[in-house]
């Protein structure tokens, strides 16, 4: 056996040692490392940050969910999510914006009609809202199209139609969105900001006891 084939053979093996243990390391203990401590650490966000009623988890708290009646808080529109129509068995929602430009015509309609429209159902018997009191946020869309959470002014503005449609007091439900803001990330990012879900929750609590 000649030493050029002892020397491949040694190679071959020292390579396969060197594959096992990169394996082993990055592929085994890293991995069950990472997700001890996350799991120990950040249990709620490593789990998807679950928000559960009733016993059961009815969605996250970091994303956005369509389709509330008006009883309830409403979202940012969605006009961005895409539709599934390859892997039918499941619902699945397909994140993405509009990308439509600041002057197309087709947004100024979206913009409008959402306007008119938040206008119209949150103005109730002694509350009118004016074009002028509709906050962005209310007539436009995240750039993935599921944000979870609304401005404190949206809410505000949906106060007296869900204290109306759930035979609550303004009062309280002034009181709940005031419970449900967050604040600036320390104290100096983002915005404050008012998660609709979890609002939406406690809304349904609250009118369960009236």
């Amino acid at each position: 056996m000649n030493n050029s084939f002892v020397n491949t053979v040694r190679l071959l093996g020292a390579g396969l040692r060197a594959l096992l243990v990169l394996t082993l390391v990055t592929g085994v203990i890293y991995p069950l490392v990472v997700t001890g401590i996350a799991q120990a650490a950040f249990h709620d966000k490593a789990n998807g940050s679950e928000i559960k009623a009733d016993g059961k988890v009815v969605g996250s708290s970091l994303i956005g969910q369509q389709g509330y009646s008006l009883k309830y808080f409403q979202p940012r529109p969605a006009n961005g999510l895409g539709a599934n129509s390859i892997n039918t068995r499941y619902k699945l929602i397909l994140s993405g914006a509009t990308n439509l430009s600041a002057d197309s015509k087709v947004l100024v309609k979206q913009v409008e009609d959402a306007k008119a429209k938040v206008v119209k159902d949150n103005s109730v018997a002694g509350y009118t809202v004016k074009p002028s009191d509709v906050p962005a946020d209310a007539v436009t869309s995240s750039g993935s199209g599921l944000d979870p959470d609304i401005s404190p002014q949206y809410a505000d503005l949906q106060v007296h139609r869900v204290a109306e449609r759930n035979g609550l007091s303004v009062t309280a439900i002034e009181k709940l969105v005031k419970d449900h803001t967050s604040a600036r990330a320390l104290g100096f990012m983002g915005e404050p900001r008012v998660n609709v879900l979890e609002l939406n929750i406690a809304l349904k609590d609250l009118a369960a006891k009236k």
